[in-house]
């Protein structure tokens, strides 16, 4: 072994470690607080967890998942046909994220999530006239309003309700159902990274992140969460972007803008995907010659969903101003800013799994060296900032205090991508599929 391999290797392992140590620490110290002060209103800091060592019937099916893709996921990455990775890639991450929340029972891992006091299915019966829902839904976010709504609805905008609105409008009524859609949903979201990856960067590096896009311990927290849904959306608004800038067809930046500005009316913070946006339109910048045409396209996209809210009744700014006063009437202000805004990273490290911490050290190493670092090693390290800058911004505004594993899914999805710069793959798949395991059978996790 030459020394810069075994150099590398070395700062690998000193980069995993170093997060490690940020995770103990912050489990320590959580510990601390919470069994001191009462302050940090989770059980198992910094997760929202619950420490209940379990099994159940998605336990054979993820043990088996989690073994196949390790053993054959880094050699049919490689080998199979674009079209069919891709086919290949959603169905081995709906097998994981269906095992995994499976793990927890049907009722408990899928069909309760969105029926519990906090969650959308609570409201169904409040959307019978829409519009009227829609005109008045500001009126009810504060809390002390008439009828405030429960925290999940009041902290979003109501697209994110609407969703499961017009589920049961359509006959998929109940948890089950819910459940189920942001399960199928969510799981594409690694899809959608893997285009982006190949148009943006090159295709070696898609194919060597994919296996690690299915096997994320990110998929605890989207089975079944609604931000695994969110997570899609704003994912496929990036990759039908980087379609359009990088020639393919400037149409689909009609669509990307579309589901840009439906992001922005599921999730405020989810806003900060403009960022990711614009990295992947200077990413695109000397391969697209009708430029004017994809910023006119996407703007006119983007516009298409606020008209529609607007005109509606709903005020996305007051809708936000509000929330932020909800925010702090409640236990958000509370959660002490000086733990959460370090502890929040320690979060970002479980959902994304040691792999990922080596992966971006090397993508720090390839900017530090783009010189001379190969382009498409570049282009993905920049994609990858984007996202991990709007990570940043989200946690020093201190609007996500605590549940960020499941908050920063959407942003969590994109550092995935740095574990194509890692040259032994089983070692690492091996590593992210204990962590997901021992996450998803020693704690009960919520939210």
């Amino acid at each position: 072994m030459t020394r810069a391999p075994l150099r590398d290797r070395r700062a690998d392992l000193l980069a995993v470690l170093g997060a490690a140590l940020l995770v103990l620490v912050a489990v320590l110290v959580g510990r601390h607080l919470q069994d001191t002060y009462h302050v940090l209103f989770v059980h198992w800091p910094p997760l929202f967890a619950d420490w209940q060592p379990h099994v159940g019937p998605g336990t054979p099916a993820a043990v088996l998942v989690a073994a196949a893709v390790v053993a054959y996921g880094p050699v049919l990455a490689v080998r199979l046909p674009w079209r069919g990775l891709l086919g290949a890639a959603w169905g081995a991450c709906l097998a994981w994220t269906w095992s995994l929340a499976l793990v927890d029972g049907w009722r408990r891992g899928v069909a309760g999530r969105l029926t519990s006091p906090n969650e959308y299915l609570t409201v169904i019966g409040r959307f019978h006239d829409i519009p009227a829902a829609l005109r008045g839904f500001t009126h009810h976010i504060v809390s002390g309003s008439p009828a405030p709504w429960p925290a999940h609805i009041a902290g979003h905008p109501p697209a994110a309700t609407l969703t499961f609105v017009l589920l049961d409008r359509i006959g998929l009524r109940g948890g089950g159902w819910a459940g189920a859609w942001c399960i199928t949903v969510g799981s594409t979201a690694g899809v959608a990274v893997l285009i982006a990856v190949r148009a943006l960067a090159d295709e070696r590096l898609a194919r060597r992140s994919a296996p690690f896009l299915v096997m994320a311990p990110a998929a605890v927290w989207v089975g079944a969460s609604a931000d695994g849904c969110f997570a899609a959306v704003a994912a496929w608004s990036v990759a039908l972007l980087a379609l359009a800038v990088t020639g393919r067809s400037v149409g689909w930046a009609a669509g990307a803008g579309l589901l840009y500005g439906l992001t922005c009316y599921l999730s405020y913070g989810l806003t900060l995907f403009a960022l990711t946006g614009a990295a992947v339109l200077l990413l695109g910048r000397r391969r697209v010659r009708a430029r004017p045409a994809v910023l006119a396209l996407l703007l006119a996209g983007a516009a298409v969903v606020p008209l529609v809210f607007t005109f509606a009744g709903f005020d996305w700014w007051q809708g936000y101003r509000l929330l932020v006063t909800r925010y702090y009437q409640g236990i958000g202000g509370t959660r002490p800013y000086g733990y959460w805004v370090w502890a929040n990273l320690a979060c970002t490290v479980i959902v994304t799994g040691p792999a990922t911490v080596a992966g971006l050290r090397r993508a720090g190493a390839v900017l530090l060296h783009r010189r001379t670092a190969p382009a498409g090693q570049t282009r993905l390290a920049l994609l990858m900032g984007s996202a991990l800058l709007a990570l940043l911004i989200a946690d020093l505004s201190g609007m996500s205090k605590a549940e960020t594993e499941r908050i920063w899914l959407p942003f969590a999805m994109w550092l995935l991508p740095a574990c194509g710069y890692l040259p032994r793959p089983r070692p690492w798949l091996t590593a992210q599929a204990l962590l997901a395991l021992l996450l998803n059978h020693l704690l009960f996790t919520g939210w």
